[in-house]
């Protein structure tokens, strides 16, 4: 009492205010704990809701803004369900009363997390290196499944719960294990084991020439001749395009794919898989031959990503109808087992989740008759009716003039890019945190639509190739051209040859400035024809150089990013002579009224491996053409750069791309394929069919 009436009144004041404080954070921290559990399996819900509708959009969609928001679903969707577990198993069980009823339902709630661990059909892995550990999927699968067994079992669950738990714990296991098993047959390892075909010993060589050595012994006279395998050529001039039905499209893609999908493992293909696939690419119009490899590149995207190769099989799709039986009894049971007992806002939650995963199911399994996968399998089989209610459905859904992937191109430019990048404050701390290259992909980098004309020009440039191939050696000559054979045709590789010899990245750099300096110094606004030629040539031109700076692991081993920060360090410095900052015109301009008679290599040296003025002189060399016969040339260079850039890039980096919404450089790697164009092509001929001729003396 006497300390009490020691201390000042402000003191006492500041004393209550700091217990108010304490009490409100304490109610807080109550209220938290109380409701902890719910939020995160309310969020686990709805993670699933989130990744099995949006999943599949990124196979045809360049948005970064998506691919963060999935990537973070995807990885917050196990780490959220994982905790949530492990939550439960530090809560202790109330002794009794409404607290204890609460908890039974809580770890309840169990079982539904294995599930959400289970993932949605539509991603299984956000990357292809997420296959590779389905090793350490299965381990979790174990982990958490004993897991969630020892929280459900520690609560000593009533007859209420114990038994639609049983049936959710059995949706849950086989969910999960369903992951985990198309991890594993995505992996490399195991989509190469399933691909490789029955080894063929060939015909029985050492019996052969025992017969042959035994007659010789027995003085006859005896000759061996060899016939050779008959083989089908294609001629392509006698082929005329037609439009196909829709039907056909996508039959004649499902044919293919379980073909040519080996190029992705790097599997051989043989002269009988060229000669059937030239056979129908040939006389196909071009937006149909995209279009079977638009859905063959679908297929793949669903292979590797998805639990395609796992639920479009017999057992998969009985696992799918056990799941949704066994989810619909857990749910009966629950709710008959409740029936007239209080609800509460546990139960609710309860009932929310037990709707959510049968939605999840339900859209899941219609998203699986409804697509190529289950077509294929009725097609060939007697359910006709079946199978045209499901062709109608696809007709419906995926109509045949949208496109199944992104159909966009990046473009980036050096000269504008030389023209805007100025060091600043901000530059300068990302350049220091290593991050300048990804601010300069999103400031400086763009996408625009592949034109119909660009197709249309790849295709005709490559049925060309393949009229004038005359035997299996050319086809692989044709694939390692990359401008020497456009230049030859048209009559400029003496002058211009040098330009395509060089390293690729190099070449690239060089016809990349040379068609800006020739697009800027041409005037094609009158002339629609000429006006389309630009416009392809630029839009391969913009692309190739993307590719050099940004996807470099998808060309030929080189120095092109140190030679394109050579050449954007001299164009800066070059145009930096200017007191105000020229346009992309006047830029261009520049360049060319620099006298480049003497080779730049000549009076700079070789250590710095900038072209600018390089390609300055390719450019003047170009600009004493008709504007017409450049842009033909120039628009073709380009088309062979790019065959080349496709064929020589590696599979494994082809099938990455397919989740960033696929890449031009893989649409035309197919396509080239399918013209029998490439190094896939092994197998040149049969089994020759030898003959043992016996002559009595």
């Amino acid at each position: 009492m006497i300390l009490q009436k020691c201390e000042p009144p402000e003191w006492r004041a500041e004393m209550e205010g700091n217990g108010m404080n304490t009490h409100s954070m304490g109610g807080l921290l109550a209220v938290w704990n109380e409701w902890e559990i719910r939020v995160l399996v309310l969020t686990s819900l709805a993670l699933q809701v989130f990744l099995l509708f949006s999943a599949g959009i990124r196979k045809r969609n360049v948005s970064a803004l998506l691919g963060v928001l999935l990537w973070l679903a995807y990885l917050l969707a196990d780490s959220i369900a994982i905790y949530a577990l492990g939550y439960l198993s530090q809560t202790h069980v109330p002794k009794g009363g409404i607290s204890n009823r609460n908890h039974r339902i809580q770890v309840f709630w169990a079982p539904f997390l294995l599930l959400h661990l289970g993932g949605q059909d539509t991603i299984t892995a956000f990357s292809i290196e997420d296959n590779e550990l389905w090793k350490r999927h299965l381990l979790s699968l174990l982990s958490q499944v004993a897991l969630a067994v020892y929280v459900f079992s520690k609560s000593r669950p009533g007859a209420d719960t114990l038994y639609p738990a049983v049936f959710m714990f059995l949706s849950g296991i086989l969910k999960y294990g369903e992951r985990t098993w198309a991890l594993k047959c995505a992996s490399m390892d195991n989509l190469r084991s399933s691909m490789v075909t029955t080894p063929d010993p060939g015909p029985n060589y050492a019996k052969f020439m025992e017969e042959y050595r035994f007659t010789r012994e027995a003085g006859l006279q005896a000759e061996i001749v060899i016939e050779p395998e008959r083989r089908t050529g294609v001629t392509t001039a006698a082929i005329a395009e037609e439009t196909v039905p829709y039907t056909t499209v996508i039959t004649e893609a499902l044919c293919f794919f379980v073909t040519f999908k080996r190029l992705f493992v790097n599997l051989i293909l043989s002269f009988q898989d060229r000669t059937g696939s030239q056979a129908t690419f040939l006389r196909l119009t071009p937006e149909q031959a995209y279009k079977i490899i638009e859905i063959e590149l679908s297929l793949m995207y669903d292979t590797l990503h998805s639990k395609a190769a796992v639920i479009h099989t017999c057992y998969g799709r009985l696992f799918r109808c056990f799941t949704l039986v066994s989810t619909t009894t857990a749910c009966v049971l629950f709710n008959v087992l409740h029936k007239g007992r209080p609800g509460g806002i546990d139960v609710a939650i309860t009932n929310l989740l037990f709707g959510g995963a049968l939605c999840l199911e339900l859209s899941a399994i219609g998203m699986m008759l409804v697509s190529y996968w289950t077509y294929a399998a009725l097609e060939g089989s007697i359910c006709h009716s079946l199978s045209h209610l499901i062709l109608r459905c696809l007709k419906y859904f995926r109509p045949e003039s949208r496109a199944r992937w992104s159909n966009s191109m990046a473009q980036h430019n050096l000269i504008s890019f030389c023209l805007q990048d100025r060091p600043t404050l901000v530059t300068k701390i990302l350049k220091l945190l290593g991050l300048k290259g990804h601010w300069d992909s999103w400031l400086y980098i763009w996408h625009i639509d592949v034109s119909a004309e660009l197709k249309t020009l790849v295709f005709r440039e490559l049925k060309d190739k393949a009229a004038s191939i005359v035997d299996t050696e050319s086809y692989r000559k044709f694939s390692n051209h990359r401008g020497q054979w456009a230049l030859q045709c048209k009559g400029y590789y003496k002058e211009l040859g040098w330009s395509v010899e060089v390293e690729f990245d190099e070449s690239i750099l060089l016809w990349h400035i040379a068609t800006d300096l020739c697009r800027y110094s041409d005037d094609s606004s009158d002339d629609a024809k000429l006006s389309e030629y630009v416009s392809i040539s630029r839009a391969v031109s913009n692309y190739m150089l993307f590719l050099l700076v940004a996807r470099p692991f998808m060309l030929t081993a080189g120095i092109g990013q140190i030679r394109f920060g050579d050449t954007c360090a001299e164009a800066k410095n070059f145009f930096a002579r200017e007191m105000t900052r020229p346009d992309e015109r006047s830029a261009a301009m520049m360049v060319l009224e620099v006298n480049a008679e003497i080779a730049p290599r000549d009076v700079k040296g070789d250590r710095s491996k900038s072209v600018l003025f390089d390609a300055c002189r390719l450019a003047k060399s170009l600009l004493e053409l008709q504007p017409g016969k450049r842009w033909r040339l120039i628009r073709v260079v380009w088309v062979e750069m790019l065959c080349y850039a496709a064929s020589n890039c590696r599979s494994n980096f082809h099938a990455k791309q397919l989740s960033n919404g696929g890449e031009l450089l893989t649409v035309v790697w197919f396509l080239m394929t399918h013209l029998g164009m490439g190094e896939q092509y092994r197998i040149e001929s049969g089994h020759a069919r030898a003959k043992l001729i016996v002559e009595k003396n």
